[in-house]
């Protein structure tokens, strides 16, 4: 008599149980009745005969089966590993800024971070093994984003130094369209904002990463975004990595120390009143609030 599995309660996922049943038997092929992963040299130690065919052996088919399994379950905290490609020659309409990309600089690649929970979210720029050069050529802001009371606090780039501003989660309107695309495995949809009559952005979004949060602070999504490009594609943000960790506190905060913290209207009016009459004035201006 060969052996059998007993038939247990402990695995009470319709999901699952359909996941591994979908599943061939990873030794003879059979796809027949209940999913087997038998091998007929597995010798019953009693009765030294095969393990015969119709009896259940569905750890293999088990183990094969989580990672479909675990793309069906919903994540709500981890960290995302973000690869954002600038196109320098696009970013840049001023001859004289012009002067400073060529043929070797003129796609800027850099990682950044996106740690989250339910509750909360950090994005920022990851951490450098050793100087950039000519770092100043693309903006490196952070965005602290407290998802509980639709307030966040932001870390933007001002001539070489860290402003901090305080305000509330943006509300933007955005088109949910049928396109999709794969990113890290997961199924994204792409959605639309219109800024204004010269900017739109496409962002792709997987409800599978519960929380509505992503790249530069954009959130407002049902789901996390895994991607962002502006409609030129002169900045592009894609996801590279994700890990379902749980964040540590500090993880997701911004300390601005001694720093003063202002708010958006009071950042605007400090930056028109200094630089709105230079000649890089507007860039500046446009710069900082090219996301906002």
């Amino acid at each position: 008599m060969g052996l059998m599995f007993p038939k247990t309660e402990y695995i009470r996922s319709q999901k699952l149980l359909k996941a591994v049943a979908s599943l061939r038997c990873m030794h003879c092929g059979t796809s027949e009745g209940v999913q087997a992963s038998h091998s007929n040299s597995l010798i019953n130690s009693i009765t030294t005969r095969p393990v015969k065919k119709n009896f259940v052996c569905g750890i293999s088919a088990l183990l094969l089966s989580l990672q479909v399994w675990a793309q069906t379950e919903y994540i709500h905290a981890g960290k995302i590993t973000f690869e954002r490609r600038t196109n320098l020659e696009k970013r840049f309409k001023d001859e004289r800024m012009k002067r400073f990309v060529t043929e070797e600089n003129k796609i800027r690649i850099e990682p950044f971070y996106l740690y989250f929970n339910d509750t909360a979210s950090l994005f920022q720029v990851a951490p450098m093994n050793q100087p950039e050069e000519m770092a100043w050529l693309t903006t490196k802001n952070a965005y602290a984003q407290n998802l509980a009371q639709s307030q966040q606090l932001m870390m933007l780039a001002v001539f070489g130094q860290n402003v901090f501003v305080q305000d509330s989660l943006p509300e933007r309107t955005w088109k949910i369209t049928d396109s999709k695309r794969s990113i890290c495995g997961y199924e994204c949809r792409k959605a639309i904002y219109q800024k204004n009559d010269s900017t739109r952005l496409y962002a792709w979004y997987t409800p599978m990463l519960v929380p509505s949060v992503g790249p530069e602070g954009f959130c407002g999504l049902p789901g996390t975004i895994l991607g962002l490009a502006t409609e030129d594609g002169g900045i592009v943000y894609f996801a590279k990595k994700i890990e379902t960790i749980a964040p540590k506190r500090e993880e997701l905060l911004l300390n601005p120390g001694k720093n003063k913290i202002f708010t958006i209207e009071e950042l605007r009016a400090k930056i028109e009143k200094e630089y709105g009459s230079t000649p890089w004035g507007k860039r500046l201006f446009d710069d900082i609030f090219r996301w906002l």
